[in-house]
């Protein structure tokens, strides 16, 4: 093996045992301050960033060669519907039962092959992980209602916007009805109710949820606001359309100067634009909530009385 086939290797999780045998590196080196051990047998190089991402590939390798698959949160990951809590520990689904260690989830069952499915990072060997609609059925039966439905969310995301859905929300009903004494299937029409995959990030659907929960009326996703022409001005996170009312979530990766002007085009037709931050529905989803209602309803009766004096 060449020298850059041979750092590929070592460039991401590996089993520690395979790389020895096959001549990449010997066990001195292995127990030295370059790698650092994983997961029994499991090693990354000690200066890459151990993410979520490379946590879960590397516990596909601890339980691969016993039937083991990623699931829950890491399945997720690995599907591009990232949705995991910090701190989150990688998450698998094994048939038997496995020893526990530290940043390892163990989840005993079995899975149908077609409920599984095989990803290919970019730079990594492949790895098994259950499907979007299986993943979605095992995290909204166990997490709490708002992150179930943050999942379910991001699962079923549509591949580009204004695709179809991966899944269908309600699918999970169906899985409900053939299995009637899963545990914690209760809530599962809540969680679907309250679906609205078409949401881009899982700051939005959080965002979406401190409202509706907060009995406020339910605002249209990813609304695409159109000048007289038809020309598209902009696709707005949330939206109020008959009070004009656009709500937007702002990540850390926004441009504050390209939402000023964006935010002069919709209000240049008479839209008017609330920004929230993570802190904004994470910490203060009580003055969030009063903030929108409190616009909501001086848009919505100006408007309504716009309406009412062209009607006369």
């Amino acid at each position: 093996m060449v020298a850059g086939e041979r750092a590929g290797v070592l460039d991401s999780p590996f089993r520690g045992s395979d790389a020895v045998r096959a001549g990449l590196i010997t066990r001195g080196l292995l127990r030295g301050p370059r790698f650092v051990r994983v997961f029994p047998d499991v090693y990354l190089p000690a200066d890459i960033q151990p993410t979520f991402e490379m946590r879960s590939r590397a516990a596909f390798l601890h339980v691969e060669r016993r039937g083991g698959v990623l699931a829950g949160y890491s399945a997720a990951q690995l599907l591009a519907a990232s949705c995991e809590p910090r701190g989150a520990a990688a998450e698998v689904l094994v048939p038997a039962h496995i020893p526990r260690h530290r940043g390892l989830l163990v989840h005993q069952g079995t899975v149908a092959p077609e409920d599984l499915h095989r990803v290919v990072p970019p730079g990594g060997r492949g790895v098994l992980v259950t499907g979007r609609e299986r993943t979605a059925w095992d995290l909204a039966r166990r997490l709490d209602l708002v992150e179930a439905v943050v999942a379910v969310d991001a699962l079923a995301r549509p591949a580009r916007p204004g695709g179809p859905l991966r899944f269908e929300p309600a699918a999970l009903l169906d899985r409900w009805a053939a299995n009637p004494g899963a545990r914690g299937v209760r809530r599962l029409d809540r969680v679907v109710a309250l679906a609205a995959p078409r949401a881009e990030s899982p700051m939005e659907t959080r965002l979406r949820l401190v409202l509706v929960l907060g009995e406020l009326p339910p605002p249209v996703v990813q609304y695409v606001l159109c000048a007289a022409d038809g020309r598209v001005v902009a696709r707005l996170d949330l939206a109020y359309p008959q009070a004009r009312l656009a709500l937007e979530y702002d990540g850390g990766d926004h441009d504050d100067v390209l939402d000023r002007e964006r935010d002069l085009r919709t209000g240049a037709l008479g839209w008017h634009t609330m920004r929230f931050r993570a802190a904004d529905i994470l910490r203060r989803p009580e003055r969030t909530l009063a903030l929108v209602r409190e616009q909501l309803a001086h848009r919505s009766a100006l408007f309504t009385a716009e309406r009412e004096l062209r009607a006369r």
